[in-house]
């Protein structure tokens, strides 16, 4: 009698936010808080904080059926150059316009923002539909670079530019820059590109108020090895190329959590 063996993959089990984030279903955070109000069920059973599951699993959140297919196969990335004026929230209370309105439709799942910039901000704005990248890309472990064109009034001194690299006490603790390079100087303002490696909120703006400098323009024009195209108008997006998509990972996985 012929034995036939049959292989079959079993996926190891992951915690329930980081395999529904990698599901493009929405971010890590966002997931835990269905978890903490028992809107996810694994085999018919409400899910916890904490639970495992494969992608071999019947996972419903709200009762509607999850599509696990791997992330490679429905990971999207999208660059946008985003304007004055525009939030970061899909929803607005006063109204105002969201850079949600303005972008593509992804090819499966929705569009997760990669960190946010305040309405008065502008330029480079990620977007995935891989919650798992965009935890990773957010996470303070990887360090992942942002660069800025700040303008500020008045002229600061070496002295307050030396400062700004070796660290500024703000509210929330400690921060700093880790590049800070003079652009341009104007008889009222001066420009810098700045640099940093990580995403606290209104971060560069807080920096230079507590060396008391008022930033009056703020622009990122890099996150990781992403640049923001010169091409690339004010309220236009842009999917990145696999190899731009590739660089974003190594630039998350190098130092990122496990």
């Amino acid at each position: 009698m012929a034995l036939l063996i049959m292989m079959v993959a079993v996926s190891s089990p992951e915690r329930l936010q980081k395999l529904l984030a990698a599901a493009g279903l929405g971010s890590r955070r966002a997931i835990e808080d269905w978890l903490r109000a028992g809107r996810v069920a694994v085999n018919g059973r409400i899910a916890t904080l904490g639970d495992r599951a494969t992608r071999n699993d019947a996972i419903t959140v709200d009762g509607r059926h999850v599509n696990l297919a791997p992330r490679e196969a429905r990971r999207e990335v999208l660059m946008y150059h985003k304007p004055l004026g525009e939030v970061t929230t899909r929803r607005d209370p006063q109204g105002r316009p969201t850079v949600f309105e303005r972008l593509p439709r992804p090819a499966a799942g929705r569009w997760i923002v990669v960190g946010r910039l305040d309405v008065n901000t502008t330029g480079l704005l990620l977007f995935t539909t891989d919650g798992e990248l965009a935890h990773r890309l957010m996470h303070p472990s990887s360090e992942v670079e942002r660069e800025y064109l700040v303008r500020v009034h008045g002229e600061p001194d070496d002295a307050t530019l030396r400062r700004l690299q070796e660290g500024v006490r703000l509210e929330d603790g400690y921060g700093r820059f880790d590049r800070v390079e003079r652009q341009a100087r104007t008889s009222s303002h001066d420009w810098f590109r700045v640099v940093l490696r990580e995403g606290r909120n209104r971060e560069v703006r807080r920096l230079w108020s507590a060396v008391g400098f008022e930033v009056s323009r703020l622009m990122r024009v890099r996150f990781g090895p992403v640049s923001l195209p010169q091409d690339l108008g004010p309220g236009n997006a842009r999917r990145l190329e696999r190899d731009e998509v590739d660089a974003l990972l190594a630039a998350c996985t190098a130092k990122g959590e496990p």
